[in-house]
């Protein structure tokens, strides 16, 4: 709900701009000027950075001197914002010949009352005058560990926004609904409103957070560039991206295969993702040269061992809406396919997450101490390691409630049926509804779902004379394309499930 609220706040206040909204408030106290955070620049094109704040100032790891900053404050905005979504909707369509009339409405809210914000900018001329021929500590053990990590890139704080009174952020959730079938009730806050046949039911909850003062919600940084000798030049252009400099030409980069479309270096993942943004109203065969470069990923899935295959499945199909749980899954396969070794035992993890993390490096063999079996692999694009980190990045990328219709499909003709119609839909961007390959998904709760999974992915089903077509709605941005990996990439795993 914190995460929520920030977002919204930077969404509103600057769209287009450098403000990066605090997603944890645990985080709010490593935020000071001159912090360092560590921007993580993404393994796939589809994601978006990560920024890691960490313990440590500019100051901690210089040589000589600590830098101590010209530190202007000033009344920002008071901020009260209220997020409304009166949620109306109908269904009058089908697959084969089930014919859906559903309808619902519903409502959510959510209140942020940040009161009075103040901001905080450090003097960036006087930063660039005290930073004239600095030097970086190499040896110190945060800077040695960033630097080996190719898309880690230091970014010092610069600007923050934080609160100066007791606040609250209050989420209020309505629904109701009736309708002769089951219905959810889709909408931008993936509140879902079930509905029994012939009935009606309602749905409210209402959520409540204090934030303390001095909490804070938003900041922005400037990226370094740091030489090999461990000199630093601040990126002072948003379009100037930091970085460590290579060691020698020789370096060994991250593994970038033919597939670099897919699998990006650092700071190329910005261009791709504008560059491969999908149009709306589009058929969804626009989509399958983009899908065909992946297919080697995928077929790493389907040759794993059955032992191996049918445990990730499982493991999958078990934390599919788990939200928190997939995001656990992704950080310890990011740092994986990274060369790092995550700590299966992260203290801030529940007893079920260290669980999930556990059985799947026990299932991918991660947890071994033979270079080998513990990800070591010889070409990270050809390996079951990025492979799976494909699969499970796609599917957190999914919205919660495509990731709650896909669930209902993790059974083997279910997953076979929608595997087949989206691979159908690929090619030519219909497909014929009297396909036997498509008879598990002739039936009204089959319908429903699959009209649903694709709406949560803005793609709209049409049928027309005996056939199905599939397009893109208004900017459908990369969903589209993650929902065809996510429920490829488990048919590949359920085969012969």
């Amino acid at each position: 709900m914190f995460a929520k609220a920030t977002k919204n706040f930077t969404k509103q206040i600057d769209p287009d701009g450098c403000l990066i909204p605090v997603s944890r408030l645990n985080n709010s106290d490593k935020l000071d000027m001159l912090s360092l955070v560590i921007k993580r620049n993404p393994f796939w094109f589809w994601q978006r950075p990560r920024y890691l704040p960490t313990d440590f100032t500019l100051s901690d790891v210089l040589l000589g001197e600590a830098i101590r900053p010209d530190v202007a404050e000033s009344d920002f905005l008071k901020y009260e914002g209220m997020y409304s979504d009166n949620l109306a909707g109908k269904i009058d369509a089908g697959l084969g010949r089930v014919g859906l009339n559903l309808e619902g409405k519903g409502s959510s809210k959510l209140q942020s009352s940040f009161g009075h914000l103040k901001k905080q900018e450090v003097d960036v001329q006087n930063l660039l005058f005290a930073s004239r021929d600095r030097l970086l500590n190499l040896d110190h053990c945060l800077v040695q560990q960033t630097r080996e990590k190719r898309n880690d890139v230091f970014g010092v704080l610069k600007e923050r926004i934080f609160t100066t009174q007791p606040c609250s952020i209050t989420q209020e959730v309505m629904g109701q609904g009736s309708c002769g079938a089951v219905f959810g009730l889709l909408g931008p806050q993936d509140v879902q409103v079930s509905v029994r046949e012939n009935g009606n039911m309602e749905k409210d909850s209402n959520v409540s957070m204090e934030i303390p003062p001095h909490t804070v919600i938003a900041y922005s940084i400037i990226e370094l560039e740091v030489k090999r000798g461990g000199q630093y030049e601040l990126c002072l252009q948003p379009d100037t991206l930091g970085g460590f400099e290579a060691d020698s030409a020789e370096a060994d980069p991250l593994c970038i295969s033919p597939l670099d479309v897919v699998l990006v270096d650092g700071p190329m993942a910005a261009g791709l993702r504008d560059e491969l943004l999908i149009p709306g109203n589009a058929p969804l065969s626009i989509l399958d040269e983009h899908l065909q470069k992946l297919k080697a990923y995928l077929q790493q899935l389907a040759d794993l061992p059955a032992p191996t295959r049918s445990g990730l499945f499982l493991l999958l199909k078990r934390v599919l809406a788990d939200r928190a749980a997939l995001g656990a899954l992704d950080a310890v396969l990011d740092e994986r396919c990274r060369g790092g070794t995550p700590d299966p035992g992260d203290p801030e993890q529940s007893p079920s997450l260290k669980h999930a993390v556990r059985d799947l490096l026990e299932i991918l063999q991660l947890n071994r101490q033979d270079p080998i079996q513990a990800g070591g692999y010889k070409s990270q694009d050809s390996s079951p390691l990025t492979a799976a980190y494909l699969l499970i990045s796609a599917m957190e990328e999914m919205s919660d409630v495509g990731l709650a219709q896909l669930e209902w499909f993790c059974s083997p003709p279910n997953l076979k049926a929608l595997n087949s119609l989206v691979s159908r839909l690929l090619v030519g961007g219909e497909c014929n509804l009297q396909d036997p390959l498509l008879s598990s998904l002739v039936g009204e709760e089959a319908a429903r779902r699959t009209e649903r999974l694709f709406l949560s992915s803005n793609v709209e089903l049409r049928t027309e004379r005996g056939r199905l077509r599939a397009e893109t709605g208004p900017q459908p941005g990369l969903l589209p394309l993650v929902m065809c990996v996510t429920i490829q990439g488990l048919a590949s795993l359920g085969t012969g499930q």
